[in-house]
């Protein structure tokens, strides 16, 4: 006996009210619906249905019976629901790791956009600066900003970004203007304290110059949020990510500075999830819309007009 098409059967068979009528819905033969509710009273030991020539009636431990399995067969088609085994649908929850600043100010504005054009899907974001293990934690998928993703996963890049020197107008008007990274070394400055080199910074200009510098750090904090907000009340030097001090550059607030040189640090925006192979619709939706808001990223200056 297949115990779930048997008591999906007894189901039907109650809901139509009647072993005919359940044929129908179940495109089963009569006696094939008759023999399964049989089986399934022999396997429980009691009787599920008063029969007679008129009509079908449930008896006590028949209705208790009837309460549960709905409960469960329902219960069954949720979860297939949610992992898509039923449909193409991208619904059910997805969850999300990406970086606290990252998180903050450049996916929190999409958020509302995707849950509209995707109300069967629930987001469950988790922003953290620590790196998220998916396979270990049950992530779908993460945000990450590195220099390669993880090898067990699929990391699909979404934009490129670029360390930044800055500071601000009263920082350098009171201290002055390095002209080079070399000159870092005088200066006071603010470390993003969750960076892998610590205090040693490499650089390369455009022409082929390279440069190797140690900063004297009076600071070292694990938000970029703030440390942009400390570079603009004049308490040091700091170099952020371009999506986290343009917007500041463009207003006035921060000065980048260093013209053709960069920190050699080829970071890119990644989304990882863990296989190409039967990836799930809602993964799979979020990817491409991510890819999509990306295309031009947010954060980079718009040409002029």
């Amino acid at each position: 006996m297949d115990k779930l098409q048997a008591m999906e059967t007894f189901v039907a068979v109650v809901e139509s009210g009647s072993f005919v009528a359940a044929v129908d819905v179940t495109g089963q033969s009569k006696p094939a619906v008759s023999r399964q509710v049989s089986e399934l009273e022999q396997f429980l030991g009691i009787r599920l249905l008063h029969r007679t020539t008129r009509r079908l009636s449930l008896t006590d431990e028949g209705r208790v019976y009837f309460t549960r399995c709905k409960e469960l067969l329902e219960s069954i088609q949720d979860v297939e629901s949610e992992v898509g085994l039923n449909s193409d649908q991208a619904c059910g929850r997805l969850r999300i790791g990406a970086p606290q600043d990252f998180g903050v100010e450049q996916l929190a504005p999409l958020w509302g956009k995707f849950t509209e054009q995707n109300p069967l899907i629930t987001l469950n974001i988790t922003l953290s600066d620590r790196t998220i293990d998916l396979l270990e934690e049950g992530f779908d998928m993460a945000i990450r900003i590195s220099t390669l993703g993880d090898s067990r996963m699929v990391a699909r890049p979404l934009a490129p970004v670029r360390m930044i020197a800055c500071a601000s107008p009263a920082f350098l008007e009171r201290h002055g203007t390095p002209v080079s990274p070399a000159e870092l070394r005088d200066f006071p400055f603010i470390s993003y304290s969750y960076r892998n080199g610590g205090d040693e910074w490499h650089f390369k200009h455009v022409h082929g110059d390279t440069c190797q510098v140690r900063v004297r750090s009076t600071v070292y904090v694990n938000n970029g949020a703030t440390c942009r907000a400390m570079a603009i009340a004049g308490q040091g030097i700091a170099i952020q990510p371009d999506f986290i001090v343009n917007a500041a550059i463009q207003s006035g607030e921060l000065v980048e500075l260093f013209e053709g040189w960069s920190t050699g640090e080829q970071l890119v925006v990644h989304t990882l999830y863990p296989t190409r192979t039967h990836l799930p619709p809602k993964v799979q939706r979020m990817r491409d819309f991510l890819v999509e808001q990306f295309k031009v990223p947010p954060w980079c200056p718009k040409p002029a007009v």
